[in-house]
């Protein structure tokens, strides 16, 4: 008999749900009729056809917006007013995939540029590359969906996808949209499943793309583990640097960097983690810093006056509290939080001049923490910038085109904001991890390229 693993709020830690979990025979069945599907031309979904399950899936979505939104703050203690932008977020990838179907196309090859090619004409289509598997992660529980699933569909990949186990309801609400939008069941599989069952399912020879957002450890695990043929994108996290020279204008950064910084709590790939100041400004920006943290409403993601939510797991606050009593103990200054508010909550935290070698330094915090760090000599931040082993986005705060141009060109990430905060995104802009920070590039027309190949055909006349 299958498992029942039960959904609880991070807050109060009190049940919303339950959801059945699937068994590896479960799975193999999901997998067979997936695998069948894309073996099987004559039953590839149309493009109208895929145009016309996203256009209603959009629609549906739009008229149970709050309802969604309120599913994303109980299942994943994102803030309401964060998880209402979310919902609208998702609704506006669910579209895009409809406009990048109408770009999903081929083009013509030139043969006749030797005289073996003359006589002879050739062009490419884009066909699906097979079955998709999902795996996502808890901090965006609908919208990271969205933006795994939505481009299979659009696609016509069969998908079966997994969402984490602490945030399975939304993930459940939007494949049941996509059901009654009408897409045929067997093309889109909801597979919970414990970690041993997703891993042989991911590494299954019947996979065509694996499509994994998480932890570093984990994606690089199962991508070293891929059937041969099993192409894939991860999406991992970072320690966002920020860097800020003598140019910027402090009071118009502070609302942004407490934004990039605190948004979900944190816990976000590209939250702002380490800001690079001049000797000179660092204390009154750290001082800034920590008076807008402190500022901010802490508590049950469902009030909507609420603008830092619980942590995903009382594991994460004893894991967050742990590092920055370490880096504090290095001499690290508070500035402001610095403590744990409850068993489900973390106080948001300015930490001024951690040590260089401390966790709050060298790992990504997925906490409500930022550490703000002086700097002498421009050359000197870069370099701490760039000192991980993972890069993914970062920014500069600067009023001298010069220093923003060399940021652009010196910072190591994969994007570089100008007077914004690292987390900035929209959804149809490459988004991508450099080194251990994730492979191949994530954004809706990318995925969908990702999850189509080329054929080509050559006719000699």
């Amino acid at each position: 008999m299958s498992n029942v693993v039960e959904v609880l709020n991070p807050f109060d830690l009190e049940k919303i749900g339950s959801v059945e979990v699937k068994s590896w025979n479960d799975i193999n069945v999901m997998l067979n009729v997936a695998h069948g599907l894309h073996r099987d031309r004559g039953t590839w979904l149309p493009a109208y056809r895929r145009i016309e399950v996203l256009k209603n899936t959009a629609r549906i979505m739009s008229g149970r917006a709050e309802d969604l939104a309120m599913l994303i703050a109980s299942e994943g203690g994102k803030p309401l007013i964060d998880a209402r932008i979310e919902v609208t977020r998702a609704i506006d990838g669910v579209e895009l995939c409809i406009h990048e179907i109408c770009q999903m196309a081929g083009r013509e090859i030139p043969m006749d540029l030797t005289a073996a090619g003359s006589g002879r004409i050739a062009f490419t289509q884009r066909e699906p590359i097979g079955v998709v598997v999902a795996a996502s992660a808890f901090n965006h529980p609908l919208n990271l969906i969205v933006h795994q699933v939505a481009p299979a569909v659009a696609t016509g990949c069969p998908v079966l996808v997994k969402p984490a186990l602490d945030t399975p309801l939304s993930c459940e609400a939007f494949v049941d949209i996509l059901y009654e939008a009408g897409l045929p069941k067997e093309w889109c599989h909801l597979t919970i499943c414990q970690n041993d069952v997703a891993e042989r399912m991911i590494t299954d020879a019947r996979v065509g793309f694996f499509s994994f957002i998480g932890s570093a450890r984990v994606g690089w695990m199962l991508r070293s583990k891929l059937a041969p043929g099993t192409r894939c994108a991860l999406e991992h996290g970072g320690a966002a640097p920020v860097i800020i020279d003598e140019t910027a204008d402090i009071d118009a950064m502070i609302p942004l960097l407490t934004k990039g910084g605190f948004y979900h709590s944190g816990q976000v790939c590209v939250s702002v983690q380490r800001v690079f100041a001049p000797s000179g400004m660092v204390e009154t920006v750290a001082r800034k810093l920590a008076e807008a943290a402190s500022a901010l409403k802490v508590g049950d993601a469902r009030d909507a006056s609420v603008e830092c939510g619980p942590l995903i797991r009382p594991g994460e606050v004893d894991r967050v509290e742990q590092w920055v009593d370490e880096a504090v103990a290095g001499g690290a200054r508070v500035m402001t939080g610095g403590k744990r508010l409850g068993r489900t909550t973390y106080a948001p935290t300015i930490l001024l001049n951690p040590p260089a070698d401390a966790s709050v330094s060298t790992s990504e915090i997925f906490g409500p923490v930022v550490c703000v760090y002086e700097y002498d000599d421009l050359s000197a931040a870069y370099e701490a910038a760039n000192a991980l082993p993972f890069a993914f986005q970062a920014s500069v705060f600067t009023k001298s085109l010069d220093t923003a141009m060399h940021a652009v060109r010196y910072l190591d990430a994969t994007a570089v904001m100008v007077n914004d905060h690292t987390a900035f995104r929209v959804d149809w802009m490459p988004f991508a991890g450099r080194h251990q920070s994730g492979y191949n590039t994530g954004g809706i027309g990318y995925t969908m390229h990702d999850m189509t190949q080329d054929k080509m055909a050559v006719i000699r006349l």
